[in-house]
């Protein structure tokens, strides 16, 4: 198989870029910038932008041959300019959909998200029937719906889609959650939210990277998979901040000691962000509204239709993919934690 992987030198990107490599499959990488890693290992990479006014058109030639397009670019931040997030999300992926249209490539994989039904309230167990909100607290979960929407009402004869919606993504290269945890850990800007009780699903890059195969290849094989989205995860939900414990743990940081309610916290974030759109200010705020929710709220979601359509299948638990990722950060292997029912 031929194949594009556009936002390839992310965390989700390059895994899936080099994962398909070792599969045989002859892969291109495509971003905003070079990838030299990816070089390296043997991929192809290609720069191309695809947030500008034009990118269909400069993309429509780099697909020729291209089978399957796997987006998983996307304008990826808590705050900002509106327009940056509905460039970097919803025109990128029209411009995606249209050259592979124009260039008669036949499968298009969206890594979506589950913010994208994220309604500010505890979300347990849902399945894909759960709708979007019509108002959300942040333009990225606004902007990530968007563009789903347009992928799955692209899906036809011509063009099969399919969105895939991995929760908290984590493991080895990770450039986001976990780095981010750290860095606020260091800085003692890392608050727990509400009574750390709440449950959320995670889920492991390699798992993260099967499902995308996975939808791949069912797109294939299966025309009835096309048009849906699909929740990914290990399949079992953990107390989220016994989980960010468990990774300060791994990396020799304290526990953390301060917590917050989350009442107070929508209150708090709510003026943070007042202050930051009424000033200007470029930097982000210490705290949004949606950081707030998905912090202090249940979401975990029921992966039934990967498994039974996608063939989808978890390959360890969270802890156990946790311990696989950090477990020498701490040079110990601690006890996996009592397991907890949703």
């Amino acid at each position: 198989m031929r194949a594009l992987v556009t936002g390839g030198g992310g965390f989700v990107g390059a895994a899936l870029c080099r994962r398909l490599r070792d599969l045989g499959h002859d892969v291109t990488a495509l971003g905003r910038r070079p990838y030299p890693a990816l070089a390296a290992a043997g991929i192809r990479t290609v720069v191309h932008d695809l947030a500008v006014t034009g990118a269909a058109t400069g993309l429509t030639g780099l697909l020729a041959g291209v089978e399957c397009v796997f987006h998983t670019a996307a304008h990826v931040k808590m705050w900002g300019p509106r327009e940056a997030f509905v460039r970097g999300n919803i025109g990128a992926t029209e411009s995606v959909i249209a050259a592979c249209r124009a260039a008669g490539v036949a499968r298009l994989v969206f890594t979506s998200s589950p913010s994208v039904v994220a309604a500010g309230h505890d979300l347990r167990g849902i399945d894909e029937s759960q709708p979007s909100p019509s108002r959300s607290s942040a333009l990225y979960p606004q902007t990530k719906a968007a563009a789903e929407r347009a992928v799955l009402q692209a899906h036809g004869a011509g063009l099969r889609t399919i969105a895939l919606r991995p929760h908290l993504i984590f493991g080895p290269g990770d450039t986001n959650l976990v780095p981010t945890i750290l860095e606020r850990a260091r800085a003692g800007r890392l608050v727990q939210v509400g009574d750390g009780t709440n449950l959320v699903d995670l889920t492991f890059i390699d798992d993260c990277v099967a499902a995308h195969v996975r939808a791949a290849v069912a797109l294939e094989e299966n025309p009835g998979v096309g048009g849906r989205p699909y929740f990914i995860s290990q399949g079992t939900p953990v107390p989220l901040w016994e989980w960010i414990g468990r990774v300060l743990a791994l990396h020799d940081m304290p526990p953390v000691r301060r917590r917050i309610p989350a009442a107070m916290a929508r209150v708090l974030a709510t003026a943070a962000e007042t202050v930051w759109w009424t000033l200007h200010l470029s930097s982000d705020p210490p705290l949004t509204r949606f950081l707030a929710e998905e912090m202090s709220t249940d979401h975990y979601f029921n992966i039934n239709a990967a498994r039974r359509e996608l063939g989808y299948e978890p390959s360890c638990t969270v802890w156990e993919a946790t311990e696989r990722s950090f477990g020498r950060a701490a040079g110990t292997r601690p006890t996996d934690p009592a397991p907890r029912t949703p």
